[in-house]
C-alpha cells in the first residue's frame, strides 16, 4: 500500500507543474545517448506524448551526429571536424541530409506516433524555416555546405497549429542560392527557441548538467557564463551549449535546462519535480 500512496504523491507533486505549464510551448533538443538506446527511444518518445497530453506543446529539434559518421563509414567516407563542426563537403552534405532528414527524423515521427502523439516531421528547408548562409572557413580550412542562421522562419510552424501536432525538426538549413546546409543542432535548437519566445527550452545531453568540479550546479543565471568560461569551469563541448543558452534566454525564452538524456524520463523528472536533475539556468 505504501507504494501504492507513493506513486499518488509523485503525480501530486507534478501537479503545480502541470498547471503552470499547461498550453505554454516548450523546445526538447533531442541528442546524445538518448538517441541510440533502444531503451532511451522509447522513453523520450513516452516523455514528449505525456506533455503533450497535459497541455504543453513540445517542439523538437533533433541532431545525428553518431549515426551520420557511422553512414559515412559504410560509404568509404572519412569525417572530418574543425572546432567541432564537421566538414561537409558535396559528398557529405547528401549523407547529412538523407540521415538526419530521412531516416532519423522519421524514425522520431514513428516513435511518437506510436505512443498516441501526433508527429510532424521537418527539416529547415521546409517553409524556407531555417534560413542560412555558408560558414567562413576556419584556421584555413573550407568548411564545405556547414551554415550559420541568418533568420528562423516560424510561419510553417504556425500553420502546423502546436496545439494539435508536435513539429519534429531536423537543423538542414537552406541559403539563398538554395544550397543544402548543415546546421549545429543546439544552436539550431536556441534560436527557433528563441523565435518562438518559448518557456522552456530543455538540451538532452551526455553529462548531468554544468558541472563545477564533479558537483552539479543546479541553478545558474546566464550572466555568470562568460566568468565561467574564463575561469575553465564550463570546458570542451559545453562551452557553446553555454553560449547557446545565453543567447535563448536574452532573446526571451524563460529558462533553459541541460540534462543527461542517457537517464531514463529525464524530461519528466526535470520538469514535474521539486528538486529536478540538471542544470537550470536563469536570467
Amino acid at each position: 500500500m505504501k507504494k501504492i500512496v507513493a506513486k499518488a504523491e509523485i503525480l501530486i507533486e507534478a501537479l503545480p507543474y502541470i498547471r503552470q505549464f499547461a498550453g505554454r510551448t516548450f523546445l526538447i533538443k533531442y541528442g546524445g545517448k538518448a538517441m541510440i538506446s533502444e531503451e532511451l527511444k522509447e522513453s523520450f518518445a513516452q516523455d514528449i506524448v505525456l506533455l503533450k497530453y497535459v497541455g504543453i506543446n513540445p517542439v523538437i529539434v533533433h541532431g545525428a551526429g553518431p549515426q551520420i559518421s557511422e553512414m559515412m563509414d559504410r560509404l568509404g567516407l572519412k569525417p572530418k571536424f574543425v572546432d567541432g563542426l564537421r566538414v561537409t563537403d558535396k559528398e557529405t552534405i547528401e549523407v547529412v541530409e538523407m540521415v538526419m532528414a530521412g531516416s532519423i527524423n522519421k524514425e522520431i515521427v514513428a516513435a511518437i506516433n506510436r505512443h498516441g502523439g501526433q508527429a510532424v516531421g521537418l527539416s529547415g528547408k521546409d517553409g524556407h524555416l531555417i534560413a542560412a548562409q555558408k560558414i567562413p572557413p576556419k584556421g584555413g580550412v573550407d568548411l564545405g555546405f556547414v551554415g550559420e542562421i541568418e533568420k528562423i522562419h516560424s510561419k510553417v510552424l504556425d500553420a502546423l497549429d502546436l496545439k494539435q501536432f508536435i513539429p519534429v525538426i531536423a537543423p538542414i538549413g537552406i541559403s539563398a542560392k538554395g544550397e543544402t546546409l548543415n546546421i549545429n543542432a543546439d544552436t539550431a535548437a536556441a534560436e527557433i527557441a528563441s523565435t518562438l519566445k518559448v518557456e522552456k527550452l530543455i538540451l538532452l545531453t551526455d553529462t548531468p548538467g554544468i558541472l563545477k568540479g564533479k558537483e552539479l550546479i543546479s541553478t545558474l543565471p546566464v550572466k555568470r557564463i562568460p566568468e565561467m568560461i574564463k575561469k575553465k569551469i564550463i570546458v570542451g563541448g559545453m562551452i557553446p551549449k553555454a553560449n547557446c543558452c545565453v543567447k535563448a534566454i536574452n532573446a526571451g525564452v524563460k529558462k533553459v535546462h541541460i540534462l543527461d538524456g542517457s537517464l531514463k524520463h529525464a524530461i519528466l523528472l526535470e520538469i514535474f519535480t521539486d528538486k529536478g536533475i540538471g542544470t537550470e539556468l536563469t536570467a
